[in-house]
């Protein structure tokens, strides 16, 4: 899948931008045959924020890698970021929002998702084979059997790194990466310019646009 921002309107922007934001990153009954393995795509313009009260993930691994992906003016950049990888993860209370500047008329145009919003762990958030390639996090973190300091190319724990990734020189195999058998992270606020899941089940989803800046964080 791709999501680029080339010329035409501003409008035209919006349209391009939005609508693939809600199929690629709430991502409803996505099933790709090697659970997001063989999954790559150039980002958007627009990176996304993400906050969850709970996430309890197993087979937990995090390395290095370039994401290629465009300006809104449809210029080729590259944004360095951390994957972090589960082979499960369950969400509670996860809300997702990006921002659109620069709309005619209206501004800036907000995008916010929510889904998850129970204590009940089958009505959370759920995903298989998760991806996420993180700029920025925060939130409290607890560890279960962790390996800080292992090459990529022998990450043991969950679906390893992308193989699209290896083959491009997007990541390296022999660089910094880090494993755990279960990971539970508390109050999560991160940044990030994409997510992939071979399954991505979201219980409760609601989603809205407004007029102006509305971020989950």
């Amino acid at each position: 899948m791709e999501s680029q921002v080339r010329g035409g309107t501003r409008w035209k922007r919006f349209a391009v931008v939005m609508v693939p934001s809600v199929a690629a990153t709430a991502a409803i009954g996505v099933a790709l045959a090697q659970g997001a393995l063989a999954a790559s795509f150039s980002v958007s313009g627009q990176s996304f924020k993400v906050t969850a009260k709970e996430l309890n993930g197993t087979g937990f691994s995090q390395y290095g890698a370039i994401d290629q992906g465009y300006t809104l003016t449809g210029d080729e950049v590259k944004h360095p970021v951390a994957v972090s990888v589960f082979e499960t993860a369950r969400i509670q209370k996860m809300c997702q929002s990006v921002v659109t500047p620069g709309i005619p008329v209206l501004g800036s145009v907000s995008l916010q998702l929510t889904a998850g919003d129970s204590s009940n762990p089958d009505r959370q958030v759920y995903a298989k084979n998760l991806y996420i390639d993180v700029e920025d996090l925060g939130a409290d973190a607890e560890f279960g059997n962790i390996d800080i300091g292992v090459a990529g190319k022998d990450i043991s724990r969950g679906p390893g790194m992308k193989a699209g990734e290896v083959q491009n020189k997007q990541a390296n195999p022999f660089g910094f990466a880090q494993q755990a058998e279960t990971a539970r992270l508390t109050d999560v606020k991160q940044t990030a310019w994409a997510t992939t899941a071979g399954t991505f089940k979201l219980p409760g989803l609601k989603m809205s646009l407004k007029k102006g800046v509305h971020e989950c964080y």
